[in-house]
């Protein structure tokens, strides 16, 4: 992932947990590198076209442009004279080599959980890398927010230190996925709203946000916007191939996350993950609606056009071919730019899941409106039916043309 909000990396396991396992038989070298691509590090620090991991994507924050550094082991632009207590520092406690704090692009508030050992293998794999000599430009926020020293007091308010400690009384596999979940998955990094200084709104983690346009879904177990009616086999399939049969398939950003992280994690990874994420306490900013809005009758003659054929009578999908949209998170999330980039842009084939085509120049603003606000309204979705044709065409403009 790339926005500000996503650029922290999941990457490790502790290596307490680690004993027995297929990591713990691995080189510290092969295991930073496993880590590292948990940790999804090549997407924030790649940019398009370029070398992997020498930087140079440009994040879009709403306080300026954040540049992701090269962290080749290129000694004039890279990080080639950083030590290994270099690189702890900088994971561990927010602080660069040379620059101070850092900021919270760099998921230092997440990554403050990393063992010592896993930053040390994950700065031994990256010290394996072919050194690229790349300059990357400077950061461009805005005044104050370019002023280093304004994040002591960020700090003060949103960043506490401290290593993962497992929890008393709950199962390896749990704190196992507690570690990567709460701390190098950062998943609550793009699942939970932030307040205006970009701190996570803690009493809403996990219940949802909007990142780079779009709608990072629920991950509670609340059984209509969340993962309540999911089981763990069907999440870890999800996680390692964006699909799982019956349910969804990913979008945007999480499609990113999934081809370059996920799916290069080990299946006991992602169950720990699952486990721990279906442990999490429902909650929903959908929570007790007690009346679904009526939309207009043609909105239903429009989805027989143009949705029925595949999606089916009262949205139930074909399993493994057409997901379903009753009950499917996309379809009832709070903000409704997931559905409406779905239609706008279309979905390509995953994992047996047929495609979806763009339907950008079949219909107009108002039309793809109301199928959108038709779907979130029936079969037992009870989201609200708040998609304007105004929001269509704000979205029709920022994507590609079909």
């Amino acid at each position: 992932m790339k926005p500000w909000t996503r650029t922290l990396a999941p990457l490790a396991i502790g290596a307490c947990m680690l004993a027995g396992g297929a990591l713990a038989q691995q080189t510290q070298v092969q295991r930073g590198e496993y880590l590292a691509r948990a940790g999804d590090c090549v997407s924030c620090h790649t940019e398009p076209g370029g070398a992997a991991y020498a930087g140079g994507f440009r994040m879009k924050t709403p306080f300026g442009d954040v540049v992701a550094p090269n962290i080749t082991p290129d000694a004039a632009t890279g990080i080639g004279t950083w030590t290994a207590d270099d690189l702890y520092r900088a994971l561990h406690n927010g602080v660069g080599r040379k620059i101070g704090d850092l900021f919270p692009a760099m998921p230092y508030t997440f990554f403050t959980k990393i063992t010592r050992e896993d930053s040390d293998a994950i700065y031994a794999y990256l010290g394996s890398l072919a050194p690229v000599s790349n300059a990357v430009v400077a950061d461009q926020l805005a005044w104050p927010f370019s002023i280093r020293m304004s994040m002591i007091g960020w700090n003060e308010l949103f960043f506490t230190e401290g290593t993962f400690k497992p929890a008393a009384g709950q199962s390896a596999e749990w704190n196992r996925g507690a570690y990567l979940v709460e701390g190098l998955g950062h998943c609550s990094a793009c699942h939970s709203p932030r307040d205006v200084l970009g701190g996570i709104e803690n009493s809403k983690a996990f219940t949802g946000a909007t990142v780079d346009g779009w709608f990072a879904l629920n991950l509670t177990s609340n059984l209509k916007t969340g993962l309540g009616g999911w089981s763990v086999d069907e999440l870890v399939a999800y996680l390692k191939t964006g699909a799982a049969k019956g349910k969804s398939t990913t979008l945007g950003d999480m499609a990113e996350v999934v081809h370059n992280s996920l799916s290069f994690m080990t299946d006991a990874d992602l169950r720990a993950m699952a486990t721990y994420l279906k442990s999490i306490p429902a909650d929903s900013s959908l929570a007790g609606r007690s009346a679904v809005q009526k939309v207009p009758a043609q909105a239903a003659v429009l989805y027989v056009d143009h949705c029925a054929g595949c999606h089916q009578a009262k949205g139930r999908g074909l399993p493994g071919v057409f997901p379903p949209l009753a009950g499917n998170g996309v379809v009832v999330a709070p903000d409704a730019a997931n559905i409406i980039k779905v239609v706008l842009g279309g979905v390509p084939a995953k994992d047996g899941y047929i495609p979806m085509p763009s339907l950008a120049s079949q219909l107009s603003d108002a039309q793809i409106a109301e199928i959108a606000n038709y779907v979130r309204t029936n079969w037992g979705n009870a989201a609200p039916a708040n998609v304007t044709p105004q929001a269509v065409a704000e979205l029709r403009r920022t994507m590609p043309a079909k």
